[in-house]
């Protein structure tokens, strides 16, 4: 198990700019759903910017801290063109 801000603190220490929201699916800690806003995405396809963030938190997923993931990542100019507020 790993809480939220633990997610969170791996993420940002992969992607330093990184807005993140974590979201407990379950409440058991271990199936999370990310929301991710970062500069670095820019350029990037959708499967790299998820690759970047399945990076931040490989190790959590290889010893099945992790058991699920979703991801849903945008570059602040995407993030902007929502509406939403992080």
């Amino acid at each position: 198990m790993v809480s939220p801000e633990q997610v969170e603190a791996m993420v940002k220490a992969a992607i330093p700019d990184a807005q993140v929201q974590v979201q407990d699916l379950t409440g058991g800690g271990d199936h999370y759903q990310l929301t991710v806003i970062s500069s670095l995405f820019e350029g990037k396809g959708l499967v790299q910017q998820h690759q970047m963030v399945y990076g931040a938190v490989r190790q959590a997923m290889s010893t099945e801290a992790i058991h699920a993931l979703a991801l849903k990542t945008y570059t602040p100019q995407a993030w902007a063109a929502t509406g939403q507020v992080v």
